[in-house]
């Protein structure tokens, strides 16, 4: 009797076996397919995120160009003449105004700044030290290549 019991004890664990075997077969089956899902998605992600960054950028420098563009075509029109004498004058004449009219307010608030160094008991040499920055040589060699290399670029275009 014993023997029966245990056949039919070891038969029911002989025919359960393969049935869990093939459960856990199919949960990790379904956790590798879930991975391989997760995986697929984050590659869909970085392909759109790549194809963004490449639309972004192409817009960009379509932008770039029409901007570039534009500014060309403005300053081809402001070389061009009118025909009027005075207007003619008058827009030639910005530039150079806009210059010397910020040169002498620069100057004017240097002055000014030096005086009140001076005047406060400042040494007038260590004074200057001070109120010639960095910014000062960058606004000056600012200047210096407007007016001087615009003529070289002018006559090398020529």
């Amino acid at each position: 009797m014993f023997e029966t019991l245990l056949g039919g004890f070891m038969g029911g664990v002989f025919r359960l076996v393969p049935e869990l075997l093939k459960w856990l077969d199919r949960k990790n089956e379904r956790a590798h397919e879930l991975a391989m899902q997760d995986k697929s998605l984050e590659f869909e992600k970085a392909r759109f995120a790549g194809q963004l960054a490449q639309i972004d950028a192409s817009s960009q420098a379509a932008w770039d160009q029409g901007t570039l563009t534009a500014f060309t075509e403005s300053i081809k029109a402001q070389g061009q003449v009118s025909g009027v004498k005075w207007i003619d004058a008058l827009s030639i004449s910005v530039r150079p105004m806009i210059t010397y009219w910020f040169m002498l307010i620069y100057c004017l608030v240097k002055a000014g700044r030096f005086w009140m160094i001076v005047s406060s008991g400042g040494d007038p040499l260590s004074s200057l030290s001070l109120l010639w920055t960095s910014d000062d040589m960058a606004i000056w060699a600012g200047l210096l290549n407007f007016w001087f290399l615009g003529r070289v670029f002018e006559r090398a275009r020529k």
